[in-house]
């Protein structure tokens, strides 16, 4: 279905011009350019997808791409050059170095529920890095797929980044294809199908995927500052978010305090985002339904309405909920909050263990011998001390998951790294020719073992 594609952007990556830093540069600068000149075009698609405000999708998906692509640019020369390295003694005369090499023609299938930032995002790396791309937008979002695929292909060359769109029967076609690096951001579910996928021909890949993320709020939190962050970062884009808090963990101290702080937050977002019509919508029906289902896993104690008209569910808090429920077993994806309590941090340990590792963690607390034994303690892929998703904004810093959230990082360096092979090079002097490694007996041993032990 799309051999031919892959294989005319195999031959224009063979010629060798999107290795060059002028041309690198040259792509991103008319990639800011497409994005700037298009934002209204996302922002009403995005509108019509998600009902996503023009504020909200600005500062969640077209700011970021921008301080991403100016980043690079502005480092982008200084990550190319080759990096040396020291010369171990028994290779006296030699220079080692890695070469940042691209693989060749990437594959990136985006997700729905950023759908232009977490498209354009690893286009970004895999442009810095002088690959070929085909993008998969999602199909989930009809709208913004159309105009990112209306986008890229006005504007790029078919054989040097091409957007396609479609949906599962797509998506299988592509990755049955021989891609030299397959970036995927989605569910773990789909992930592993991605993976299997890939290693058929050994292809590496980046997943970029999800799991139950805790934010755990000890009873030396600032509480009114803790219901402010936790509220923003896990009903910002009606928790459709792989980074947002999935479950509370609140010191039984607290408990009550922080309730009543999160409340009045809680009013504040619906008076700002759901009394205004600004409030994202569900994606779709079938998601709408799995999640007024996990509405009945627990005992409400703010909100709990919702509207199916409109896709709507109200952001919400549940306790009494079961370990073993399927709002427990995984991810919500949605504006719904499962709090529990705890006594000793011990008992934080053991219930984060017991799931796979999450992508993001958080903590609140002014302890900061707590909040280093927490990040000590448990294994997850990124997060905060006293913040939500804030970690995942920066350039500076590299976003990924470990364990089932995912595998490989991305922003920043780590993007051009995630799109570039680390190849090692070795260039030996013909100036003098060590007779050493050609003999091996008593004598040469015995040089041997004073040069290297």
């Amino acid at each position: 279905m799309f051999a031919d594609l892959q294989l005319k952007q195999k031959e224009y990556f063979y010629r060798g011009e999107t290795k060059d830093l002028e041309f690198r540069l040259k792509q991103l600068d008319k990639l800011y350019e497409v994005l700037k000149a298009n934002e209204d075009l996302f922002f009403d698609a995005l509108a019509k997808d998600l009902n996503k405000s023009k504020d909200e999708a600005y500062v969640t998906e077209m700011m970021l791409l921008y301080q991403e692509i100016n980043h690079t640019k502005k480092h982008l020369e200084e990550w190319m050059k080759p990096e040396k390295v020291k010369t171990a003694i028994s290779h006296t005369g030699s220079q080692g170095y890695i070469q940042h090499e691209p693989y060749g023609v990437s594959l990136i299938i985006a997700p729905w529920n950023y759908p232009v930032q977490l498209a354009f995002a690893p286009l970004i790396g895999a442009v810095s890095a002088g690959n070929c791309a085909v993008v998969k937008p999602s199909e989930l979002t009809p709208n913004v797929s159309r105009a990112i695929t209306n986008v890229i292909n006005n504007h790029f060359p078919k054989e040097y980044i091409h957007a396609v769109e479609g949906a599962v029967e797509e998506s299988q076609a592509l990755l049955d294809l021989p891609f030299d690096y397959i970036f995927f951001t989605g569910s773990v579910a789909v992930g592993k199908k991605v993976m299997e996928a890939a290693s058929k021909r050994l292809t590496p890949l980046t997943l970029e995927l999800g799991g139950k993320s805790p934010v755990i709020v000890d009873k030396e939190a600032k509480i009114d500052v803790a219901a402010k962050r936790i509220a923003f970062g896990k009903f910002l884009n009606a928790g459709q978010t792989c980074v947002a808090p999935d479950y509370l963990l609140v010191h039984q101290e607290v408990k009550h305090e922080f309730l009543a702080a999160l409340n009045k937050e809680i009013q504040r977002f619906k008076k700002d985002k759901i009394n205004k019509g600004k409030y994202v919508r569900i994606v779709s029906e079938r998601h709408f339904e799995r999640l007024v289902s996990f509405l009945d896993e627990g005992e409400t104690l703010i909100g709990g309405g919702y509207s199916e008209a409109a896709l709507r569910i109200n952001p919400t808090v549940l306790q009494n909920v079961a370990l073993d429920s399927p709002l427990m077993e995984e991810e919500i994806f949605g504006p719904i909050l499962p709090i529990f309590t705890y006594e000793k941090i011990e008992e934080v340990y053991a219930m984060v263990r017991e799931r796979p590792n999450p992508l993001a963690l958080y903590v609140f607390t002014e302890n900061k011998d707590l909040a280093d034994q927490v990040l000590e303690n448990l294994s997850f892929g990124g997060g905060c001390v006293n913040d939500t998703v804030m970690h995942l904004a920066t350039p500076h810093l590299p976003f990924g998951g470990v364990g089932e959230s995912g595998m490989g990082a991305y922003h920043g360096f780590e993007s051009f790294a995630a799109f570039s092979h680390r190849k090692s090079i070795l260039k030996q002097t013909t100036k003098f020719d060590l007779a050493v490694r050609y003999k091996q007996n008593k004598f040469t041993t015995s040089v041997l073992r004073k040069l290297v032990e």
